[in-house]
């Protein structure tokens, strides 16, 4: 994909929600607005499976995403992800073990679009992001490298915890990695489910 400009359309959580009530329909309305800018199709195979995310957490605005899984297979235990987040949207921390019939996932990243902060662990880096407030409790990780277009990065050490964050510009971000088996994803905020 080409890098036109920024994209800079900003939501809020009275956007996402309504009496409470998270609002899917309108945090894939927004996604479709940043896939438009940066020329994403919205194909029928996405249309089908693309899906969004708040965690239940009720902060869509700071915490969430949207996706599709390309490919998850569990015969030959491989996955092809593509990663959606808003202007400054993180992914809430989280972390991946060994299930009883897979061993914990390995993924790597890929930016196409926007840019994004890649937590993981390791020493403290200097200057993080604002980060946001709702997760200020539930996130242990401060290592951090910013990734732009075209930088590829993998997890550090399996099982350990991260998260992206996107920069103020969104991003789009194509993920790598063994199957991906929800019974071993695990997330440092107790409150935290999909």
């Amino acid at each position: 994909m080409k890098e036109l400009k920024p994209y800079t359309k900003k939501y809020t959580n009275a956007d996402f929600y309504h009496d409470g009530v998270f609002d899917e329909a309108v945090a894939k309305k927004a996604f479709l607005d940043m896939f438009e800018h940066y020329g994403v199709p919205f194909t029928p195979f996405l249309e089908q499976n693309f899906w969004v995310a708040d965690f239940g957490l009720g902060d869509f605005e700071h915490v969430g995403m949207g996706g599709v899984f390309w490919i998850n297979n569990p015969e030959y235990r491989y996955f092809g992800h593509e990663i959606y987040l808003l202007p400054s949207q993180m992914i809430v921390e989280h972390y991946h073990v060994a299930s009883p019939d897979y061993p914990a996932k390995h993924e790597s990243w890929q930016v196409r679009s926007g840019s994004v902060y890649n937590f993981g662990i390791g020493d403290p880096t200097p200057n993080p992001p604002a980060l946001p407030e709702s997760q200020r409790d539930y996130i242990t990780v401060s290592n951090f490298h910013v990734m732009q277009v075209g930088d590829i990065s993998a997890l550090k050490q399996l099982e350990s915890r991260h998260f992206l964050m996107a920069g103020e510009n969104g991003a789009i971000v194509t993920e790598y990695g063994t199957y991906h088996d929800n019974a071993g994803l695990r997330f440092t905020n107790p409150r935290a489910k999909l």
